[in-house]
């Protein structure tokens, strides 16, 4: 069984910083891409941030501002994010495609993390 572990989220001023982290945890053989969602209330699901292999991808919303990384070592994924502004709030997700052996893998997802950014 594997699951996936958020931390991190909190309330923050507009500008300020917050860092995500996203701990995998199990029958790991290895993490394959991992990503960072966010659901605000009244839209929908938006991709935040992509990380697989040497290729990052982030949303237009984003970039420029949040940072994505991760420690394979530690089968753990990381979202700075700076300058942050009111329309950051929301809870933020991880998800990651977990191998469990050579060539089978899950699709798991985090429980969330509370991001609010407010004055």
């Amino acid at each position: 069984q594997v699951q996936l572990v958020e931390s991190g989220g909190g309330l923050v001023q507009p500008g300020g910083s917050l860092r995500l982290s996203c701990a995998a945890s199990g029958t790991i053989f290895r993490v394959g891409a991992m990503a960072w969602y966010r659901l605000a209330p009244g839209k929908q699901r938006e991709l935040v941030a992509s990380i697989s292999g040497g290729k990052i991808n982030y949303a237009d919303s984003v970039q420029g501002r949040f940072t994505i990384s991760r420690d394979n070592a530690k089968n753990t994924l990381y979202l700075q994010m700076n300058a942050l502004e009111l329309e950051d709030s929301a809870v933020y997700f991880c998800n990651a495609n977990i191998y469990y052996t050579f060539t089978a893998s899950v699709d798991c997802w985090g429980q969330g993390t509370q991001v609010t950014v407010s004055s």
